[in-house]
This record gives C-alpha cells, structure tokens and sequence, in this order.
C-alpha cells in the first residue's frame, strides 16, 4: 500500500493534470473573444506566470466569463467596473470597443496592475480611468452607465450597498452584471440580488439585471 508521501505526490499530480486541464479549455475559449482581447489575455497570462504572480492567476475574470461579459456589454460605450483586482477584465472592456470608456473602482490598489496596463497600447490605457474608491461610495451623475460590472467584495451588505449607490447611475435599457453569483465561496452575492428584489436572469454564472427602458 502506498505511504502517506506517495498518496501526496499523486494527488498532486492530479491535480496539476486537472488545473492544465482546465487551462486548455478556457484557452480555447480566446477563439469566441475579439482578436486584441485574445492576445491581450495570452500576454497576459505568460506574464502571470514568468512573474509568479499567484493573486492574478487565480481571481482574474477566466476567458469563458469575459467572452459572456462583452457579449453583455456589446455597444454600451459608457461601461463602469466595481472591483479592479489587477484589471484583466478593465483592459477587456476597453479592447473590445475602441469608442468605450472604462471607469473601475477599487479601494485596494494592486501593485501588479501596472505590469498588465502596460501590456495594452497608450490609446486603450487612455479610454480607462482607475478610481481607489469603495463602489458603495461613489456619487455618479444619473443615466450616466450603459453597463455595470458589479465585483467587488462579494459580502451581501457590499454587494447590496454597491448597486443601490449606481441604480440610478445606470441608463434606461442598461446591463448590471453580478460576478460570482452561483460561486458557492461567495453566497453574499445571491442573498445580495435576492435583497435587492431583482428580477433578471442567470448566464454563465453571472446574473444579470437589465434596467426597464424609459
């Protein structure tokens, strides 16, 4: 019977096979996104990796939900994120239309950010503006948002606090998309939708509430 180091090792070995797995499958998901986010993702990733940079490779947007978000936000020019992280899914939005502007807030600052801005031409980096804010306490001007990504901190009351401060932000006939919200890590999500009252519908693990048009 094999000891407890050898049990270990396979494990292991299992699950690498099942991460490199999954990491096959979502890369061929690049073929379904818009040619700069693709590549943008595939530099992006190498750079991850080369720099050891674990927080990113395990919380950035995979390529099966940016694909559903830009779908998502297709033809909304005025586009607002609720949690940066290291801003993948910042630099995606503003890919994937060269007439959209990207506004992300996040009150923690990631130091790696910068390596992935740079990764991105100087006409993109200036179609997106990065805010150290917490979303729940942003003021903005009314019908001023085409489509609202909410992720920040995946706790009810934040979740909950962060769409009723930008309700009235978003646009008649516009998109609010929740991250997260079958993630069985984050229930804050689904009890935060299910206090807010919202009726929507649930794509890809994202639930999304369109604002009745006026």
């Amino acid at each position: 019977m094999p000891g407890p180091r050898t049990q270990r090792a396979r494990q292991a070995l299992l699950t690498r096979r099942r991460q490199a797995g999954q990491l096959v499958r979502e890369a061929a998901r690049l073929r379904a996104a818009p040619r700069p986010v693709a590549a943008f993702y595939a530099r992006a990733w190498w750079t991850a990796v080369r720099t050891r940079d674990r927080f990113t490779l395990d919380s950035a947007s995979r390529p099966s939900d940016v694909v559903n978000l830009l779908a998502l936000a297709e033809g909304q020019v005025a586009t607002v994120e609720l949690g940066t992280g290291t801003a993948w899914t910042t630099i995606a939005l503003a890919l994937a239309d060269d007439r959209r502007r990207v506004l992300s807030y996040d009150p923690v600052v990631r130091a790696e950010r910068d390596r992935y801005l740079e990764l991105v031409p100087p006409a993109t980096r200036e179609r997106i503006e990065l805010y150290a804010t917490p979303a729940e306490e942003a003021t903005p001007p009314a019908g001023s948002v085409g489509f609202l990504f909410i992720d920040c901190a995946h706790y009810r009351k934040e979740t909950a606090d962060a769409f009723r401060a930008w309700e009235a932000a978003v646009a008649p006939a516009g998109v609010v998309a929740f991250h997260d919200y079958d993630h069985p890590v984050y229930p804050g999500v689904r009890e935060a939708v299910e206090e807010l009252g919202l009726a929507g519908e649930v794509a890809g693990g994202v639930f999304v509430w369109r604002k009745p048009a006026a």
